[in-house]
Parts: structure tokens; C-alpha cells; sequence
């Protein structure tokens, strides 16, 4: 059982942006940023890399950004240097110009406002605002209390002096992880547990990915995130919600520090979508254990997997902009992610013929030295796209499952006797087969009607049935890489993810045959196959002489608005 409602497709395309509405009522005549230039900030840890739940505080971020004419910030939140690398760094500005945005010269790290967070540390000790502890994690969990006692601390009344000093001490490196913590002075009593004197800098000797070992003590998020708004000039702190129990000591951090600029935190509903994880933890197991094939596997849901599997800028966009902004948690049919880029690939992505399962087709009454070419269009959708000349001989290459030799009921491709239309090309009418020693057919016959060219037919006969083919003569040898759920049911995260990986989700295909200009593609390059679906080139495996194509989406959508 899901633990969040799914959002219909009625209920996903009709919603709506609350944000939008605070921020214009902000910037109002007599609103708190009257006269103000809208300014927003993106804050990724670099940690891992971004999924579609980010693209949606992306979008969000950014978007906020364009609509009010403001600007927006990319900065790297490297304030806990365990598991931070440049690697991620360079990885998120990749995935954040895909998406088509832009931070200009508006990019920051955390680690860039250490010396100005400690001096406001040290103020907010002088001004009794702040303490160093030395109680242990354990101790710390035993005194924190609970709805009914208060929080307690030994060291809350120790002299502001004596906590500068052991704060500079823990700076010189005198002390080892988690020996002490400094401590905001609040409320013991909140009933918002955020506030009972949380820890606002700890000791950690790990070397920083920017800063080395310069550093020993480093601030926590909460403590951080509000001095970098502040100090950047951010108007409107955009966040996921479960920071909404966090904003009072967002606001309390803001009217302590002294700084000028007062930004206001607006949290929203995080992005969910069944049939995957979205968890940096789970998806780095998958990664780190080879579940995967690293974190662009065409399976997860990393924008560098996405790309990789081919979905475009405009379908995520679009997606996250569909869904809306909300202030209710709920869980979206990742049928309408597909559906997004379906649409889009629909009207951009150039036809081309390949067959997967081939076998061989021969036409016995064509010329054997005779090639024809047919113009065919590259996308129905775009006239402007162009033709591309199409070439055909007396001997093709087939789909397996587009002939029987014994038909089932309502069969109406290809078995002896039966015709069928050849895609833009000719009716030819089924004559026999051949078979291996197996009994696996190895060649079909049949004759082309030469009064037919273009798939007419002037007497006006009925054909039930259209297949594609590709011409043996000019065809090139491609890999095939269809991909299917990683997991096999929808709301993995519910128990042990790992015991529902589906052993099917990856099936690779060699063999298949090609238009012979697909392999001179590069990636990103985007084709419908024709009754296959939407593929594109894959961007680290597909080489010269080798192509490899991923399935992005299949043709049949199967997102449906509920009655």
C-alpha cells in the first residue's frame, strides 16, 4: 500500500503555484520586498548526484526566478565535508545547464562564507545568544526531553568568556569529533523541538573537498543555510517541507546575525514518484553495490540517468511544471513523466525503421540486381522536417513476430497466403518459409505486387496489415537496450528497496538491423523507431561501427485520466 495518494492525471495537470502568489504579493506596493528585485537561490549538497526530484526544485527555484524578472543563485551547501566531492560539484552544474538555466556569474559554495559564520558564532557567544556543550550524543538524547518535560544542558549558564575560549579551542583543533558542540540559547521548553538550543557548529577533522584541513569545526544547515541568504541577498528561501518545522530557526538565525537582508523561507511539497527511489542514501547503494551501471544507468531517476535514457530538457520542464507546486505531499504516476516525454518526442524526434527480432525476408519474384528508394518523411508531426530516401531490394530484414506459419485467430500479418502492406513501400503476399534443423524459421517468402509501390492498391483490395522492414543490402548490425521498471512494485521505499529489483528491467538485443544513416548519429539524437517506440543513441557505450540505441519510452501511453 502506497503510503501517499497518487495524483490522478486530472488532479496533476490542474495544479497550480502557491509560491507565485506569495512572491507577488511580496513585491506589491506595501508588501515586504516592495521595490525589490526577486532573488532565489538553488542550494544542492554535493553529495550525490541531482534526481527529478531536484529538477523539480530546479525548476522551482530558477522558474521563480524568470517569471518575477530576478535572479537566482546556484550554491553548493558543502557545510559537511563526509561525503562531498568535486566530482558532484561539476556533475550538478551539468544537469542544471541541461535543464536550460542559468546562475551567470551567481555561483557559490557554503564553504565561501566559513570566516563570516564563525565571527557571527563568536558575536552570538559575546551576546549570550550561543554556548559551547560538552554533553554526548547519548547524553544529548537523554536531556533533550519531551512534549511534557523540558530540554536540559549543564553547560547553558556557562560564562560567555569561558564558551569563546573552548570555541576557539575547538577551531585550534584541541578537541576530537564530537567532543563538544556549540548550542543556539532558545528555548528549552518549545514545543518545536528545532528550537531547544539546537547545535549550530560541530567538530569534524575530515578535510574539506575546497578548504582541506583549514577548517575543524563547521557550521550545521540550519545555522548556514540562513547567513548564506542573508549574506547573497536572497528576497525568498524556496524549500522542500520538511524545513517548515525548521523556519523558526531560519527566522531566529536571521534577526540575531545583522545583516541587512531579511529573506523569507517558503517551503513546498517534495516531488514523489512511484515505481523508483529518490533517496541520495538507497540510490548511492545502488551505485556503490552494481546494482547499476553507475549514476547514469538509464534506470534511475539521476537527471545524467534520464539524459542518458533519453528524455529532454523540454519533457522534464514540462513535467515539473504540470505538476504543480503543492503544500501536500503526494506521490505522481511516473506514467505521466513518460507521458511528458512522449509528447515531446512525438512532435521532435525523426523516424527512422529498425528491426530487433529480425528474419529474413525474401521477395522472389524482385529483380535481384534492382534497389529502389522511396522518400519517406522524417516526422509526420514537422513537414519542415524533410525526407530522407529510404532503400529497398529483394531481400529485407523483418520483425520475427510479424510472421507465423500457422496463424493464431485475428492474426493479420504475415503467414502463406495472407498480404500484407510494406511501409511506404509495396503489398507482397506471404509464400512459404524455411526452418532450421530446430524448427526455427530462418527465411520467409513471399512476391511483391509491382502495381502497389507506395502501399496502394489500385484495385482497391483491403490489406489489413502494415509492417516495417529494412533493406538487407544497406542495413547495419546496432545493439538494442530496452529498459523496464527497476523495480517491481510501486512504492519500493515501503520495505527492503534491494528485494525488489526486477531481473528484468535491462534486456539487451545485438543484431538488430538499421537504416544505415543512424549509425553516423551522435548522442543525444532522438528517433521513433516505427511500432517500436523512442530511442536515442546511448551517449557512453554507442562507438563507431557499433551503435547502441536505449529505449526512452514506448509508443503506447498508458497514462490515463481517470473517469
Amino acid at each position: 500500500m502506497m503510503s501517499e495518494e497518487i495524483k490522478s492525471a486530472e488532479e496533476t495537470e490542474s495544479a497550480g503555484n502557491f509560491i507565485h502568489t506569495f512572491v507577488k504579493e511580496d513585491v506589491a506596493p506595501g508588501g515586504r520586498f516592495e521595490g525589490k528585485t526577486v532573488h532565489t537561490r538553488f542550494p544542492p549538497e554535493p553529495n550525490g548526484y541531482l534526481h527529478i526530484g531536484h529538477a523539480k526544485a530546479i525548476c522551482i527555484d530558477f522558474g521563480t526566478a524568470e517569471k518575477f524578472d530576478g535572479l537566482c543563485n546556484l550554491r553548493m551547501d558543502d557545510t559537511n565535508p563526509t561525503k562531498e566531492d568535486v566530482e558532484y560539484v561539476d556533475a550538478i552544474r551539468e544537469d542544471i545547464q541541461w535543464l536550460g538555466f542559468s546562475w551567470d556569474d551567481r555561483f557559490y559554495y557554503a564553504s565561501d562564507y566559513f570566516p563570516k559564520m564563525y565571527e557571527l558564532a563568536e558575536k552570538l557567544i559575546r551576546e549570550g545568544f550561543a554556548y559551547v556543550c560538552e554533553l554526548t550524543q547519548e547524553q544529548f538524547r537523554e536531556y533533550r526531553g519531551d512534549l511534557t518535560h523540558p530540554a536540559r544542558s549543564p553547560y547553558r549558564d556557562r560564562p560567555a568568556e569561558e564558551s569563546l575560549d573552548l570555541f576557539h579551542r575547538m577551531r585550534a583543533g584541541e578537541f576530537e569529533d564530537g567532543r563538544m558542540t556549540l548550542r543556539a540559547k532558545i528555548d528549552l521548553t518549545s514545543g518545536n523541538f528545532n528550537m531547544r538550543d539546537p547545535v549550530i557548529y560541530r567538530i569534524n577533522h575530515m578535510a574539506h573537498h575546497r578548504t582541506g584541513t583549514e577548517w575543524c569545526v563547521y557550521p550545521m544547515y540550519d545555522f548556514a543555510h540562513p547567513i548564506e541568504d542573508a549574506v547573497e541577498g536572497v528576497t525568498h528561501s524556496l524549500c522542500s517541507l520538511e524545513f517548515e518545522d525548521h523556519r523558526p530557526l531560519y527566522d531566529w538565525v536571521i534577526e540575531h546575525i545583522n545583516l541587512p537582508a531579511k529573506p523569507r523561507q517558503i517551503e513546498f511539497a517534495r516531488l514523489g514518484i512511484n515505481n523508483t527511489v529518490m533517496s541520495k542514501r538507497k540510490l548511492r547503494q545502488l551505485v556503490e553495490n552494481n546494482y547499476v551501471s553507475g549514476w547514469d544507468d538509464p534506470r534511475l531517476p539521476t537527471l545524467c540517468g534520464l539524459r542518458r535514457r533519453g528524455y529532454t530538457p523540454a519533457s522534464i520542464r514540462n513535467f515539473c511544471e504540470r505538476i504543480g507546486v503543492a503544500k501536500v505531499n503526494s506521490t505522481v504516476e511516473y506514467g505521466f513523466l513518460e507521458h511528458c516525454l512522449r509528447e515531446d518526442l512525438n512532435e521532435n524526434a525523426r523516424r527512422a525503421m529498425a528491426v530487433l527480432d529480425p528474419v529474413k525476408l525474401v521477395l522472389t519474384n524482385y529483380p535481384e540486381d534492382k534497389t529502389e528508394r522511396f522518400d519517406v518523411e522524417n516526422n509526420p508531426e514537422r513537414p519542415e522536417a524533410g525526407t530522407r530516401p529510404v532503400s529497398f531490394s529483394r531481400e529485407l530484414w523483418i520483425e520475427r513476430e510479424d510472421f507465423m506459419e500457422v496463424p493464431e485467430k485475428k492474426y493479420f500479418r504475415l503467414f502463406p497466403g495472407n498480404e500484407v502492406r510494406l511501409k511506404t513501400a509495396y503489398v507482397v503476399k506471404c509464400t512459404g518459409c524455411e526452418k532450421d534443423e530446430n524448427g526455427n524459421i530462418t527465411v520467409v517468402y513471399a512476391e511483391y505486387d509491382p502495381e502497389t509501390r507506395g502501399g496502394n492498391t489500385p484495385d482497391g483490395r483491403k490489406v489489413k496489415s502494415t509492417i516495417h522492414w529494412v533493406d538487407a543490402k544497406t542495413s547495419v548490425d546496432a545493439e538494442v537496450r530496452l529498459y523496464d521498471s527497476l523495480f517491481t512494485v510501486p512504492d519500493p521505499e515501503a520495505g527492503d528497496f534491494l528485494e525488489e529489483l526486477n531481473p528484468n528491467s535491462l534486456k539487451a538485443l545485438n543484431g538488430c538491423k538499421v537504416e544505415p544513416w543512424l549509425a553516423e548519429e551522435k548522442a543525444p539524437a532522438a528517433f521513433q523507431f516505427l511500432r517500436q517506440g523512442y530511442f536515442c543513441l546511448d551517449s557512453r557505450d554507442s562507438k563507431p561501427g557499433h551503435p547502441v540505441f536505449n529505449r526512452s519510452v514506448s509508443l503506447k501511453d498508458g497514462f490515463k485520466k481517470k473517469k
